[in-house]
């Protein structure tokens, strides 16, 4: 980095830790804080600043990293706008289209960057997808499946209650819709279904399954499947892909340098991590942090963040009312792209 960046991360949980080395690793001053008792020991094992307050841990920061549960996101961010500082976001931004998009408006208005944590992106196996699909190497694409699989996140019971977390359909298969939107543009309509436990408390377990189906305006049609699984379940991604040229396909569980992270955690067994290369929260954190002092903008934008949040309010709506739901994308786009 070319100068020192001061960092607030804001929450103490596992994402938490995992942002934290990335930081320190770029030589960040990092300060901590959160609501939770959890800060203090965070700060001592990893030997950086706990914040007294949410106040003194934004004053004279460059950056705020924001890992809390969702419904915490906008308030946060717009603190931190105020205080000048730009932000990166964990996924989703908002639980709502309406907040992700005053979020984004916001940082446009404060002249400071937004940068949602979809981390997706920066896995190797998508990185190579996305130059695959964007170069044409696989022609006209016709259909792409994706699935993502993991324990139920019961070591958090606000994971399990769709009014802080949005369920599986926006805590988890955000992932996926966001990648699909990356590989083949805007989504129209959204078709999708959810079964299982879909309300807290969620008892040790527990199983949630999702399903989408997406249209996009190009006329590529994806399928977005999502399980959350009782507590032996490990870690799976997959991803099929057909064009005209070819089909690219992809199992996690497959990949011979694959771990896990957290050994037998449970809060570890739905993060994949490290042995592919460097791990891609420490690429997505230092590709953010070169884009806060004046480098080229990172893979993913605010506009992505928000268009994120709207598939996947969509989908809840579809899978609440068993129709397909219209997805209204023209909206973010009255943000400039400058703005991030």
């Amino acid at each position: 980095m070319t100068k020192t960046l001061d960092v607030a991360l804001i929450g103490a949980g596992f994402i938490a830790r995992t942002h934290l080395p990335a930081w320190i690793a770029l030589g960040a001053r990092v300060r901590i804080f959160s609501t939770d008792g959890h800060a203090a020991g965070l700060a001592e094992e990893f030997g950086v600043m706990e914040a007294a307050s949410l106040r003194a841990a934004l004053d004279g920061v460059t950056v705020v990293d924001i890992c809390t549960p969702t419904t915490t996101h906008r308030d946060i961010a717009l603190a931190a706008f105020q205080a000048q500082a730009d932000v990166l976001c964990e996924k989703p931004l908002a639980l709502t289209a309406a907040d992700a998009l005053v979020m984004a408006e916001a940082a446009q208005q404060a002249g400071r960057r937004l940068y949602p944590g979809h981390v997706v992106r920066f896995f190797p196996a998508y990185v190579r997808l996305h130059e695959a699909v964007t170069s044409g190497k696989l022609g006209r694409v016709a259909v792409a499946r994706f699935t993502r699989t993991g324990r139920y996140p019961t070591w958090s019971p606000w994971f399990a209650d769709p009014a802080l977390s949005g369920g599986i359909v926006t805590d988890q298969m955000l992932h996926d819709m966001d990648i699909a939107r990356w590989l083949f543009g805007d989504v129209v309509t959204v078709h999708a279904a959810q079964r299982g436990q879909l309300t807290a408390p969620a008892p040790e377990g527990a199983v949630a399954v999702g399903s989408a189906t997406l249209t996009h305006a190009s006329g590529v049609i994806s399928q977005v499947l999502g399980v959350w699984g009782p507590p032996a379940t490990p870690f799976r991604s997959t991803f099929h892909v057909a064009g005209s040229h070819g089909t690219l396909t992809h199992d996690s569980l497959a990949h011979p340098s694959l771990r896990m992270a957290g050994g037998p955690i449970a809060e570890g067994d739905g993060v994949p991590t490290g042995g592919f290369g460097e791990d891609p929260f420490a690429t997505q954190i230092r590709e953010f942090a070169a884009a806060c002092q004046g480098g080229p903008d990172p893979r993913v934008s605010a506009l992505d963040g928000v268009a994120a949040v709207r598939i996947a309010a969509a989908a809840r709506q579809s899978a609440a009312t068993g129709l397909a739901v219209a997805v209204d994308e023209a909206h973010p786009h009255t943000l400039m792209e400058g703005s991030h």
